[in-house]
């Protein structure tokens, strides 16, 4: 059992308190809204109104937020008597990436009804982002065979995680691509280095809402896979591309290094038996929920 480190006030250094403790310089506006009286935006002084209504991650949250919100009026919801409403949000922290692009944003929402009953509203908001599972069978088995195929797993640190070599399918932030199915055949190139058509790509996660029963999905969330929903805005939508490739060339992207490496990612490719990929990327939610998409709509025959 390692021994364990509190740190509290008396283990700092004085002149390292104050900057602990000291308020940031706030700023407040309005955003209105169609159904509700408008919402109080408190933010920290780096972060303008325009700036905010301008970040697409923001407007999503925002946008879906209120149409789950109208669905109250209905009287046949559970909140139906005593609806919730949007009433401030309050940023705490600011993220910029290089270039003064907005990255992420950390907030406070307050949604409470009219008899003082809130819930949990704690935002670390980031946007969508796109996963890939990449599927590989060598071209001189059958193509209806299941034998042989192996996925592509990129191994790169994951300081979150407080990990160095985590394992995970290919997967990247929605950035100016222009769609999802862009931003997937973005970044499988970037992280494997090969190049796919986005009409190659099968978007498992649409496929698979698309078989609920009509309004099943009455929410209109995303259409991705929501790894957090309980902290996070993040959503992913989970592409699978199947090629054939002779197989010295999969067998020549084991331990190939890739990534963007200007931009800080080093990514080591591992190329593993596809019936194995849940137990190589087991601590990964995209991946486990990409696995069980490929097997689901395989076993009905979608896919």
């Amino acid at each position: 059992m390692g021994s364990r480190l509190w740190l509290t006030a008396r283990h700092l250094k004085p002149s390292v308190i104050p900057s602990l403790t000291a308020r940031r310089m706030m700023t407040s506006f309005t955003i209105q809204t169609e159904q509700t009286a408008p919402v109080t935006v408190n933010s920290t002084t780096d972060l303008s109104k325009e700036q905010l209504l301008s970040f697409p991650a923001f407007n999503i949250w925002f946008s879906t937020l209120q149409r789950s919100l109208t669905r109250q009026q209905n009287k046949h919801h559970e909140f139906h008597a005593a609806p919730y409403v949007l009433r401030k949000v309050d940023i705490q922290a600011v993220d910029y990436f290089k270039g003064g692009r907005l990255g992420f944003l950390k907030f406070k929402a307050e949604v409470s009804n009219d008899q003082g009953e809130t819930l949990p509203g704690s935002v670390f908001l980031r946007g969508g982002s796109v996963g890939m599972l990449l599927v590989l069978q060598p071209d001189d088995i059958p193509e209806s065979s299941e034998d042989g195929k192996r996925a592509i797993v990129t191994v790169q640190p994951r300081i979150p995680a407080g990990s160095l070599a985590f394992s995970e399918i290919p997967a990247g932030m929605l950035d100016d691509s222009g769609t999802f199915a862009g931003g997937a055949a973005k970044e499988i190139e970037e992280e494997t280095g090969l190049i796919i058509p986005q009409n190659e790509l099968i978007d498992m996660t649409s496929l698979a809402l698309g078989l609920l029963p009509p309004q099943a999905d009455g929410e209109q969330l995303q259409k991705g896979m929501y790894p957090s929903p309980g902290g996070s805005d993040e959503f992913i939508p989970l592409f699978l591309c199947q090629k054939r490739m002779p197989r010295k060339d999969i067998d020549g992207l084991q331990g190939r290094l890739t990534g963007l490496r200007s931009h800080g990612e080093k990514i080591t490719l591992k190329v593993v038996p596809l019936e194995q990929l849940w137990k190589e990327c087991v601590r990964d939610g995209k991946s486990l929920a990409a696995w069980a998409l490929y097997n689901g709509l395989k076993q009905e025959g979608h896919i």
